[in-house]
């Protein structure tokens, strides 16, 4: 199916995006560093829906309300989100925060079951009870590392909350906008929530913190690539959500944990210990059981 493919193709991007994102957080700090996510990522974005657009002449588009409260929701949560994930990346290390953010998925779905009352199967339930369990021996603090990774734990653990926000917000936005052509609406809505973020965070951080707009100025060969490899990540997510649930798409996305993992290894020089190897392998088969069971 489409939606795989696009999955699989948005984890080693997205992976590539947090590592360029992780080396600009020491001197722009974790907004600045989120900002260029969404600001160098914008060229890209129109790019592509420039030619989704031209591809797609029969698109009608109906934007309204729906469509303008579910694509600001996914923006503002997404930006928390990637703000937590970079302080998570920066006190408890690349592959251990990236497995915590995987709590989108049981968190999403609780989110569906007491917003939306959708209904989960009891092996759904199981795979929720088993990213628990696997999120707590994640998040319980070595004797080493003692807070540092107790709070990585929790900035985890909150981007993976917003996060579940923003997918949702999304698909909603996709199948708002335009649901007979999901590409189309996909690409449409990052535009969209990509220029929101950009123009709000630019406003803010000149209001409040300038010298990391000029931080993020003056690394801009770096934010651009990261800017480049989340556009292109984001295009896949977002037009693999107009197409499948959420659930579905962020149980294909747990392959992202791997992927970091190697990563933090290769990149950083991190190591997990063998609780932390544990932990995150039940997060992956909790979260795969919560979406496809």
């Amino acid at each position: 199916m489409l939606w795989i493919i696009l999955t699989a193709a948005a984890a080693p991007l997205q992976v590539a995006r947090n590592a360029l994102q992780r080396g600009l957080v020491g001197d722009a700090g974790p907004w600045g560093a989120t900002l260029v996510r969404f600001l160098f990522g914008l060229p890209f974005s129109l790019t592509i829906f420039a030619v989704v657009a031209y591809l797609t002449p029969g698109a009608s588009p109906h934007p309204g309300w729906r469509f303008a409260i579910a694509v600001a929701a996914g923006a503002v949560s997404q930006v928390g989100a990637t703000a937590a994930l970079l302080m998570a990346m920066r006190t408890s290390g690349f592959a251990v925060a990236t497995f915590m953010q995987q709590s989108s998925l049981p968190l999403g779905a609780l989110m569906g079951l007491f917003v939306f009352g959708d209904r989960l199967s009891q092996v759904q339930w199981a795979g929720l009870a088993a990213t628990s369990l696997a999120l707590l021996i994640l998040s319980w603090p070595a004797r080493t590392q003692g807070a540092g990774l107790a709070a990585g734990s929790l900035y985890g653990l909150a981007s993976g909350a917003a996060f579940a926000v923003a997918l949702n917000g999304y698909r909603q936005a996709g199948l708002a906008l335009e649901p007979a052509h999901p590409i189309y609406s996909a690409t449409a809505a990052l535009c969209v929530a990509q220029a929101l973020q950009s123009v709000v965070m630019v406003l803010l951080l000149a209001a409040m913190k300038p010298s990391a707009l000029r931080a993020v100025g003056a690394s801009w060969r770096t934010s651009l690539g990261a800017g480049f490899f989340g556009t292109v990540a984001s295009a896949c997510w977002f037009s693999a959500l107009a197409l499948a649930p959420a659930g579905q798409v962020r149980a294909v996305g747990v392959i992202e944990g791997p992927i970091a993992a190697a990563a933090g290894r290769g990149l950083f020089k991190e190591r997990l210990t063998p609780r932390q190897l544990f932990g995150g392998a039940m997060a992956a088969l909790g979260v795969v059981a919560t979406a496809l069971g």
